[in-house]
């Protein structure tokens, strides 16, 4: 077992702000919180859908019925079901019922191709889907028993029993080798990220409103943080997002709580902040912050309504948080905190084997009961991303994040930006190195490199740069290729073609250059 040493600075600030622990329901699954909750308040609100409420007792028999129905078609505990239908109650009650089942859920979006829905079920061995659009799935993934969830509900919850290490759902992200990384998250760290918050009040108060794809892991604590509470999930009622319909639903259904990717946030304080004046706390994070946009919404809205939070989807959503005033907020977003760990959440700043004092950069590592346990392949889990380590006398199982961060001397850890290639658009992790494999797989591409341009209200997008084999490779047929091989979300803006790609005078390609010259020769 390595271990990481460190200097009575570094010691003590990392003392300081990993004094997290606190108790909270870690001896069983997210099964029986839920239930507990749902006999408790029976009555009380658990979802709204358009015109539709749905109470903790007709959610939990809905479960129930689903939860039935799979176990009819052979769903054991610890199998992986894949779930995918649209947002609605039934997505609620078709991952609840997976979950009753003791199975663990894969959330997906069946507009994803084929190659990459195949590639998440063969990394989970899932022999299950719960869907509502099942001629689609019969197409792309032949081979599945389909369920649809739509079935009788039913009132005995089952008497099967999870427990707090049992996996409860899968999320996919980005891989640099051109495959989705499956990384399984446990009952107990769903149950670290809800209770006893830190970032949020949570409660049978609170209105969560559910705006993630289900697929992003935003949505597990949108989910659960309401559901776990007694609170209400408020189902965001188009696949599509509007100011217009964020504002009336806000408004009408009392959201207390909200999650916004840094680019959506943007969007909604520079043209219509007042979807979010009732709101009791906005949380932003994903991806580096616009400060103008940040002391606009801290100015409107009030300190401390405004919360910078981070973390990666290895632990389980949200690993630290800054609540926001005009007093704190720095001149530079190169100098902006994401703030310090959560409840049950260490953090540690480390260069190779040692642990950095304040004003010393190095990398983010995150411990405690929120790491997922690991990646599904084992191609992924040989990059040693989770190793234990001896720090301070104990044994840490650390996740190494890939962030540069550092922390200052009041313990505020600062995000400095990533040590690869990887980055977040719209809150969505992307390896750049993914997408330019599979441009790479096109048989009319020679070269090609993938980078970030950003305009200026700050927002990022991907673009591309390709040295086709021939006159017949067009940006058309590069773009539906990819298309077949890549979520909507991971397609560049623009993709340009060239001769040639510049080389900088270590022989790497001179990605200022590309950038700089832009459209130099090429189109898009």
């Amino acid at each position: 077992m390595d271990r990481l040493t460190g200097g009575e600075a570094a010691l003590s600030v990392h003392r300081r702000i990993n004094r997290t622990t606190v108790p909270y329901p870690d001896d069983r699954g997210v099964k029986e919180l839920f239930e507990a909750t749902a006999a408790r308040l029976p009555e009380a609100t658990a979802l709204i859908h358009r015109e539709r409420v749905i109470t903790y007792r007709d959610l939990n028999r809905a479960a129930n019925g689903i939860a039935a129905a799979l176990r009819r078609r052979g769903v054991s505990p610890g199998a992986a079901v894949v779930v995918g239908v649209a947002r609605s109650p039934e997505l609620i009650a078709s991952i609840l019922a997976v979950l009753k089942c003791g199975g663990h859920y894969v959330p997906v979006d069946l507009a994803w191709p084929a190659e990459r829905l195949r590639a998440v079920v063969g990394q989970t061995g899932a022999a299950h889907v719960v869907t509502d659009a099942s001629g689609q799935v019969a197409r792309d993934l032949p081979g599945l028993a389909v369920l649809s969830p739509d079935a009788p509900p039913v009132e005995a919850d089952p008497v099967l029993r999870t427990g707090p290490d049992d996996l409860a759902y899968i999320n996919f992200t980005s891989g640099s080798t051109g495959r989705p990384k499956g990384v399984p998250i446990r009952h107990r760290s769903i149950a670290r990220l809800v209770f006893e918050a830190r970032y949020a009040r949570l409660g049978e108060r609170s209105r969560i409103l559910q705006l993630a794809p289900v697929y992003f892991d935003a949505a597990t604590f949108e989910i659960w943080g309401a559901l776990l509470h007694g609170g209400t999930c408020v189902l965001y009622p188009s696949p599509r997002i509007r100011l217009s319909e964020l504002k009336r639903t806000v408004a009408t259904h009392g959201v207390t709580v909200v999650f916004l990717t840094t680019a959506l946030f943007n969007t909604v304080v520079e043209e219509g902040p007042a979807a979010l004046d009732q709101v009791e706390t906005v949380l932003t994070g994903g991806e580096l912050h616009s400060m103008r946009h940040l002391r606009e919404a801290v100015a409107r809205y009030g300190p401390g309504k405004v919360v910078n939070v981070y973390g990666p989807t290895e632990c389980t959503t949200f690993a630290t948080c800054f609540p926001l005033d005009l007093n704190r907020l720095p001149e530079s977003v190169t100098d902006l905190p994401i703030g310090r760990p959560l409840q049950n959440t260490r953090l540690y700043v480390v260069d190779g084997d040692t642990l950095c004092p304040p004003g010393t950069t190095g990398e983010i590592c995150l411990a405690g009961p929120g790491l997922s346990p690991g990646y599904l392949d084992p191609r992924d889990a040989a990059r040693r991303n989770f190793a234990e380590y001896e720090i301070d006398g104990s044994r840490e199982l650390l996740y190494r994040t890939g962030d540069r961060g550092r922390l200052r001397e009041d313990g505020e850890v600062v995000f400095e930006g990533r040590l690869d290639d990887q980055v977040k658009i719209n809150g969505f992790r992307i390896e750049l190195g993914e997408v330019a494999h599979h441009l790479n797989r096109h048989p009319g591409v020679r070269f090609s490199h993938v980078a970030v341009e950003e305009n200026g209200a700050g927002e990022k997008g991907l673009i591309a740069f390709a040295v086709p084999r021939d006159e017949r490779c067009t940006v058309q047929e590069i773009t539906e290729f990819l298309h077949d091989h890549l979520p909507r979300y991971m397609i560049p803006k623009a993709i340009h073609l060239r001769d040639s790609l510049p080389l900088s005078g270590t022989g790497k390609v001179d990605r200022q250059a590309l950038v700089m010259e832009r459209a130099g020769g090429g189109a898009s």
